[in-house]
């Protein structure tokens, strides 16, 4: 039976502010964004709003319009080891697919630089799948190539690995923070809501899904507690 482990990255492995918001704030320090790409991005939000909120504001990158492409690997790049705060039990987590030999997933909105980034950082391998921009030359035309990776896209996404790779969802796990996530956990037999929403704590309630708070980051002290209560404790975790 082949086995998956899909995980959220922005609030499921790693606390806010967001991979995107940090890369963003650094754009503004070094001046490669500015007032011009802010009055487009908010034109782009308004004409999409109507019709889809959602896409108004998570997909809506015209703010990256004329950033050069090498920009998110190059403020990647410079980031040590403590600027990746991932949870310590979302890590243990991670730790323990990897070792029942589960193909582990990143499946994240963000862009896929800074998410290959995160990934990189982490101490098992790890597929990662998010969204991705449209260039012109060397610079970005802040217009999204294929679709954003939120909501729906993540739950098709799934589907589609697992028809490729001949995963059994129904044994497989998934792990999220928002509402946004909601589609991808239905997909897995082992969905889990990690810090949720109170939109998607009461989804995940109503389903009878676990529910989950990882609040520690692996610099913080602490003894790690076990993600499983007793009866549900499988032989690896005793």
């Amino acid at each position: 039976m082949k086995i998956a482990a899909f995980f959220d990255l922005d609030g499921t492995l790693m606390p806010p502010p967001s991979l995107e918001r940090r890369f963003v704030g650094h754009l503004f320090t070094t001046g490669e964004l500015g007032l011009r790409q802010a009055v487009h991005a908010l034109a782009e939000f308004f004409a999409r709003i109507p019709g889809a909120p959602l896409a108004a504001f998570e997909g809506n990158k015209a703010y990256l319009a004329g950033v050069r492409c090498a920009a998110a690997e190059e403020w990647a790049a410079r980031l040590d080891s403590q600027s990746w705060p991932f949870f310590r039990e979302g890590v243990r987590r991670l730790e323990w697919h990897a070792a029942q030999g589960h193909r582990i997933f990143l499946i994240s909105g963000t862009l896929e630089p800074l998410a290959q980034a995160a990934a990189c950082a982490l101490s098992v391998p790890v597929e990662v799948y998010a969204t991705r921009l449209e260039s012109a030359g060397h610079h970005s035309t802040g217009r999204i190539r294929g679709e954003h990776l939120s909501g729906k896209a993540k739950a098709c996404l799934l589907m589609r690995l697992a028809e490729q790779a001949g995963f059994e969802l129904t044994s497989s796990f998934a792990y999220g923070d928002r509402i946004a996530d909601g589609a991808m956990l239905e997909c897995a037999g082992h969905p889990v809501a990690v810090n949720p929403s109170l939109r998607l704590e009461r989804l995940a309630r109503q389903r009878g899904w676990r529910v989950v708070e990882w609040r520690a980051t692996v610099e913080q002290a602490g003894p790690a507690q076990p993600f499983f209560p007793a009866a549900m404790t499988t032989k690896e975790e005793r």
